[in-house]
């Protein structure tokens, strides 16, 4: 049922897709289900280009049809349309839990707006249940994790810091040729301050703490699909 709803919320977000947009693509399981739509909207005729999230949705959308740029040719966007782990009344997201979470957070801003789409079970009260995905260096990074342990522990990190591993039991490297190391806090408090001090630490690249940057989400449940602004 979770991935009827996904491609109830991509079909829903497709509405604000008009024609000659330039399009940012995210990653994931959800924007899947977008690129899918989006191919049958692009053979039906409809003019867009995209800058893919990551080298896996670059693949999907060529597989679609879908005509890609980069943000070197196209660095100002109409719109980025991705999916999310967690999303606050706030509008504050947590993503990166497919990995991607440095590219889509670039497309992102390069972007006017962001939509972002999900089913029900994406919307919390408080971010933190789901492990926050933090991007960093590989050089150094026992010097690195020493410093996230201390900032983590001080924003009041109820579990533990642990490297990603991919299927084979090697490190999870990113597009970037990144680490990531997911932190797991139950319950954040302070959203913004902890954003700001993990990425001061050198050797981080980039939080997966998404702060002022969705303008909208597109959520689908068992009683239809909702259009969600962030409470101010």
């Amino acid at each position: 049922m979770s991935e009827q709803l996904k491609r109830q919320a991509a079909a829903a977000a497709l509405e604000f897709v008009e024609d000659g947009m330039k399009l940012g693509i995210g990653t994931g399981s959800t924007a899947l289900h977008f690129v899918e739509l989006l191919g049958e909207k692009v053979a039906a005729g409809m003019k867009i280009i995209g800058v893919p999230t990551s080298e896996r949705t670059a693949e999907l959308c060529k597989k679609n049809g879908v005509p890609l740029t980069t943000l070197e040719e196209t660095p100002q966007l109409d719109l980025t349309v991705d999916g999310a782990d967690e999303i606050d009344p706030k509008m504050r997201l947590i993503k990166g839990g497919g990995g991607a979470l440095l590219r889509e957070k670039i497309v992102a801003s390069a972007s006017k707006n962001m939509i972002v789409i999900a089913d029900k079970t994406k919307i919390v009260d408080a971010l933190g249940v789901f492990p926050l995905p933090i991007e960093v260096m590989p050089f150094g990074l026992g010097s690195t994790m020493i410093a996230l342990e201390d900032v983590c522990k001080r924003f009041g990190m109820q579990g533990s810091l642990t490297q990603r591993k991919a299927a084979d039991g090697t490190n999870f490297v990113t597009d970037g040729q990144h680490f990531i190391i997911d932190a797991t806090f139950g319950r954040i408090s302070d959203v913004e301050g902890l954003d700001t001090a993990l990425r001061a630490i050198p050797g981080v690249v980039e939080t997966g703490l998404f702060v002022g940057i969705a303008s909208k989400a597109v959520v689908a449940g068992e009683d239809g699909v909702s259009i969600i602004d962030p409470v101010s």
